[in-house]
């Protein structure tokens, strides 16, 4: 943590004096070293502090460097309010493991999960079937199916029929039961269940395609790896070439099949270096605008929300927006309306402003701890997806406000309702 402060006032000095190629990389080499420290101690590659650690800090690194026009300096307070994120999250995670234990100490063992995949077979079966009927439903309701048309960018984002989306959407976690099914199923020798999750698993990640969803395909892929390196608990670099030879020509194919051509990126993106390859400027931009976009927020924001905005999923699933449309009237603040992703503290900061950052950081470093610690001793198999979820939010923590989004409560919640289920079929076998 010391040298992460020390990086950090280096960090915004520097970029005070306008050095912002340097300013960036003294924070991406605090965020390599604070994820090194967290996988040596725990051997865990998917620490959920150190996952926190790399992508938080070294997305802030990468915005630093200021590679965009887009990209202005920013307000005291939004450093401020940087900070303060990830050292709520990183200080609750330390108390709690001096005072708890960490569960990596030299006399834990880790626990080979093992159980019957009948369950989660049937989950396969079900959350396919009932996904691919909702987006069905949404095909012939709003007449397209967005992978078929040629000519419109946004043609997703009408993609929604309320309350049904949640169902579609919900695809994205087959994968990840696969993985699991794949796991309790070994030694078991029945071909005829893994054969029909597999194809099961398919149907399910050609949704987003059809969806034309870059996000929910690299979700649900990023998703299962998480799944499969939590139960392996091993590292093995074929994680990560076997998950990027998956993602990347998939979301080439997508941004073709979105009419986003070159042109029309870079004249969104206004990098100051032109000839700049746009597989390098799209990734980036998707990554560095979102700080910006909070230090937009930073900047106009007229009066905080007090916690309606954190609450939206609340009103959502619910149904009281329709009711009181008034909870619902906070618009984003964002320096382009193209760019509209934020990052995870976006809402919290709109809700109470600095306060709100920092006992939100804290309440996920909680969180955090409490999964980090149950996953040597995991009796439902449930817990990996749900420890899976956890460590993609935080490792997407630049992307999204996430835990203010309905969509992910709507897979916490169905997650839940998995594990009762498995635990239900345990209990009467």
């Amino acid at each position: 943590m010391i040298i992460y402060l020390i990086c950090y006032v280096g960090s915004f000095f520097l970029a005070r004096g306008a050095h912002y190629f340097l300013s960036g990389l003294l924070l991406l080499a605090a965020a390599l070293w604070l994820y090194i420290q967290d996988y040596r101690h725990s051997g865990n590659l998917i620490h959920l502090r150190g996952i926190f650690s790399l992508f938080w800090v070294g997305g802030q690194g990468l915005a630093c460097m200021k590679l965009s026009h887009l990209q202005g300096d920013w307000q005291a307070m939004t450093w401020f309010c940087m900070v303060l994120g990830f050292v709520g999250f990183w200080v609750v995670f330390e108390v709690l493991s001096r005072t708890y234990g960490s569960g990596y100490d030299s006399h834990s063992r880790w626990r080979r999960f093992t159980g019957d995949p009948r369950p989660v077979f049937h989950m396969i079966c079900v959350l396919t079937g009932v996904s691919m009927v909702s987006f069905v439903t949404e095909a012939v309701v709003l007449g397209y199916v967005p992978l078929f048309l040629r000519g419109v960018p946004h043609a997703y984002s009408e993609f929604h029929l309320t309350g049904i989306h949640y169902i579609t959407v919900s695809c994205v976690l087959v994968p990840s039961l696969l993985v699991i099914h794949a796991h309790l199923e070994r030694g078991r020798g029945s071909e005829r269940r893994m054969m029909m999750s597999i194809a099961m698993t398919c149907i399910s990640l050609l949704i987003p395609i059809l969806c034309v969803s870059r996000f929910q395909f690299v979700f649900a892929v990023l998703l299962a790896g998480f799944t499969y390196i939590s139960l392996q608990k091993q590292f093995n670099p074929v994680y990560v070439a076997a998950m990027v030879g998956i993602i990347l020509p998939v979301y080439l194919i997508l941004t073709v099949a979105r009419s986003h051509d070159v042109e029309y990126l870079n004249g969104i993106f206004e990098m100051k270096n032109e000839a700049m390859p746009i597989f390098i400027t799209q990734p980036y931009m998707y990554i560095a605008n979102n700080y910006d976009n909070f230090n937009c927020l930073v900047e106009v924001l007229p009066g905080y929300a007090f916690g309606l905005r954190g609450l939206f999923p609340l009103w959502a699933l619910t149904g009281l927006k329709f009711v009181f449309p008034q909870l619902i009237n906070y618009p984003i603040y964002v320096n382009k309306k193209e760019l509209t992703t934020l990052t995870l503290f976006y809402d919290s900061y709109y809700d109470f402003g600095w306060v709100g950052v920092l006992a939100f950081s804290c309440l996920l470093g909680v969180a955090a701890y409490l999964l980090t610690i149950k996953l040597r001793e995991m009796r439902n198999p449930m817990g990996y997806l749900l420890y899976a979820q956890m460590g993609v939010y935080l490792m997407l923590s630049f992307f999204t406000t996430w835990f203010s989004n309905t969509t992910t409560w709507f897979y916490l919640i169905l997650t839940g309702v998995l594990a009762v289920y498995y635990h239900w079929s345990e209990r009467r076998r």
